[in-house]
């Protein structure tokens, strides 16, 4: 008998190649794609904000999902759903948009005001607003999902609304809800007397409900009510419910909910990221021609006007210059790199002061140490194709995704063992030869020097460092690989009713 196959109803606030302000767009671009590949239903709604080009993805009224009404707070507010599906993909997957003038059209930015660089004051009514949006469609159209995917906290209400405003909804007795948290770090968090503008029972307007410190808790409610929980990473699930700083005041309602959560690593677009294929490198390269991999280093050198050394190891970051990624490690440990016979090259954007530091250090250090403060795709491929080693060590990392590119690339990561770091990458181990990359456990500046300096000694013997490049070439981190996982946990799901 073939395996069930499900209909997924994939709930988020951001797609690409729609919009997008972090790695959420990604995954919830790929994720519904490979489910598709998989022979999975699959379909996404997501807000249609100002900026999506209705012309570009011939995006289209759908007559049965025109003028639908919600109430939010007592005010009546009208939407649709228009509809076209994610642009350049074999397998077709139906996006719904949901269109509304006052809360997304009219809006180009996401999440906060271009103007102020707040949050927006009306970021409740606007998510309340999708959330409720799911159950209109279902109704309208008649078509039942298997499982809703909801996604961080913009997605968080619609557990609570499907265990209490709609329990007695035949149609939606049907369905379970798994809630994927991306990053605890955001909660959706708003003031108590906004509680009335999600219709939600009175009884959850308090700590036991959806409320935590006095607000009314968007990541909470999902936590609290969704049928299964999972994160981006194994030791990241860990983390979240026993640390109180990762589990950043949610942490003892995720230790109650310990048996329903679960851990499942990103994926990587390999169409993308790989160095057989990758149109941005000088020259492509495989397990079996890894020696091409010295042209791009040598243009890597070139590009940032330093000398081209075969024997001496380049050092490659790229990342976000924040202390949430370890940025403040590597300036701590600097003056101590720059005795070394090492090359750096960093490609990022962040703290005003992490600028001026990365600026200064660029002039004193010309010959050894290289930077590029701001964002650039065709620089981030370029440095993963022509480094040896990639520096992350960030403070917490749900997941991660550079250290997979650069296993991908046979560019040793050295990473803190956290989260999907420490999921990803094997810490290399001189006694037996095996090993991926390079780890240190401590947040600490000592600590993250003496993993370089380990790696830098194990640079110089050519044999060792070949077989530690070849094995992290070899790992699997394809959407495929993850997309399978996650069936598994809808399969858990449902088989739990």
């Amino acid at each position: 008998m073939s395996a069930k196959k499900y209909k997924i109803l994939f709930v988020t606030s951001e797609v690409v190649p729609f919009m997008k302000t972090g790695g959420l767009a990604d995954v919830s671009a790929a994720l519904p794609q490979a489910l598709a590949e998989l022979g999975h239903e699959v379909r996404i709604v997501v807000p249609k904000y100002g900026a999506v080009d209705d012309r570009k993805y011939k995006i289209h009224e759908v007559v049965r999902l025109k003028d639908l009404q919600v109430n939010i707070g007592g005010k009546e507010v009208t939407f649709s759903l228009r509809s076209c599906f994610l642009p350049g993909q074999r397998i077709r997957v139906q996006i719904y948009f949901l269109d509304n003038e006052e809360y997304f059209g009219s809006r180009n930015s996401l999440y906060t005001d271009p103007m102020s660089g707040k949050d927006y004051k009306d970021n409740d009514e606007r998510f309340i607003l999708l959330n409720l949006s799911v159950f209109e469609l279902i109704q309208k159209l008649g078509w039942i999902p298997d499982i809703i995917h909801c996604n961080d906290w913009q997605c968080g209400l619609i557990p609570a609304y499907l265990k209490t405003v709609y329990k007695d909804v035949e149609q939606f007795s049907e369905f379970k809800t798994l809630f994927t948290v991306h990053n605890l770090a955001y909660q959706g968090m708003f003031p108590a007397s906004k509680f009335k503008n999600t219709g939600l029972p009175e009884e959850l307007n308090s700590s036991k409900g959806i409320q935590q410190n006095g607000k009314i808790n968007f990541m909470k409610s999902g936590l609290l009510y969704a049928d299964l929980i999972n994160t981006v990473s194994n030791t990241y699930a860990n983390e979240i419910r026993t640390s109180n700083d990762l589990g950043v005041g949610l942490k003892d309602v995720l230790a109650k909910r310990k048996k329903d959560l679960y851990g499942i690593i990103n994926g990587i677009d390999t169409k993308v990221w790989n160095p057989e294929k990758d149109k941005l490198i000088p020259k492509k390269y495989t397990i079996k021609t890894i020696e091409a991999k010295q042209v791009n280093k040598e243009s890597l050198t070139e590009r940032f006007g330093l000398a081209y050394k075969e024997d001496v190891p380049i050092f490659g970051i790229i990342s976000r210059l924040y202390n949430s990624k370890g940025i403040d490690l590597v300036q701590k440990i600097f003056p101590d790199l720059m005795k070394m016979d090492i090359q750096l090259i960093l490609l990022g954007t962040g703290d005003k002061k992490y600028h001026a530091f990365f600026d200064k250090m660029s002039m004193k250090y010309k010959n050894k140490f290289a930077s590029y403060l701001g964002f650039n795709d065709e620089l981030a491929h370029i440095i993963e194709g022509g480094a040896d080693m990639f520096l992350m060590p960030s403070k917490y990392e749900p997941c991660g995704l550079n250290q997979m590119y650069s296993l991908k690339y046979g560019t040793v990561p050295i990473v803190r063992e956290t989260g999907g770091l420490a999921d990803t990458v094997i810490r290399y181990d001189e006694k037996t030869g095996e090993g991926t990359g390079f780890m240190f456990k401590n947040y600490d500046a000592k600590a993250f020097l003496k993993e370089i300096k380990r790696a830098v000694s194990i640079f110089g013997d050519k044999k060792a460092w070949v077989k530690i490049m070849k094995a992290g070439m070899k790992s699997d981190f394809s959407w495929n690989s993850s997309a399978k996982k996650y069936i598994e946990l809808y399969k858990t799901v449902l088989s739990n009713s």
